[in-house]
């Protein structure tokens, strides 16, 4: 199963290809979709959807996994923050791929035990359970990986505790 972890933002989206099967885990891939405080929203929004594109094409993943978006009581962020995610889970759709999410501190306790670890500590430990050398994993796409992982443990976990934690978007 490949699972395509996703942690949305308009400027700099995370993600992470995680791979399990019967030899264990792999991270596939991992980085950072960049867009520059220069481009305009849409433009934005064309660039998100189509990496997200690109990444299906070349991985095929069974599964995407979105971070639940965390709203403040900036509006305008909000906002911002939804047209993000709905140009990733229109990709998403289009490919036909099942689409979950989680709270952060939920990938963030599937990954490390802690939901209010720094993402330092996430890449360390990351690092360390994949067999990587840390500075190989982007510190933004460090929740998307979690993201990933915790899907895979809900999974491997049954479908009670994947239903109960677990939004299909």
């Amino acid at each position: 199963m490949v699972i395509l972890g996703i942690d949305p933002a308009i400027r700099t989206t995370g993600y992470g290809v995680l791979k399990w099967d019967a030899a264990g885990m792999t991270i596939l891939d991992c980085g950072v979709i960049r867009n520059t405080a220069r481009m305009p929203h849409s433009e934005c929004l064309r660039r998100l959807a189509g990496g997200i594109r690109e990444l299906i094409d070349l991985y095929h993943p069974d599964a995407a996994v979105l971070e639940d978006p965390f709203v403040g009581r900036n509006a305008g962020t909000a906002i911002i923050l939804g047209m993000a995610r709905g140009a990733i889970v229109s990709a998403i759709a289009e490919a036909g791929i099942e689409c979950f999410a989680y709270s952060p501190r939920s990938a963030k306790r599937a990954a490390v035990g802690s939901g209010s670890a720094p993402k330092e500590q996430v890449a360390s430990l990351l690092a360390s359970l994949f067999g990587l050398a840390v500075e190989t994993i982007p510190l933004d796409a460090t929740d998307a990986i979690s993201l990933a992982l915790c899907h895979q443990q809900m999974i491997s976990h049954g479908t009670v505790l994947a239903s109960a934690l677990a939004k299909k978007i």
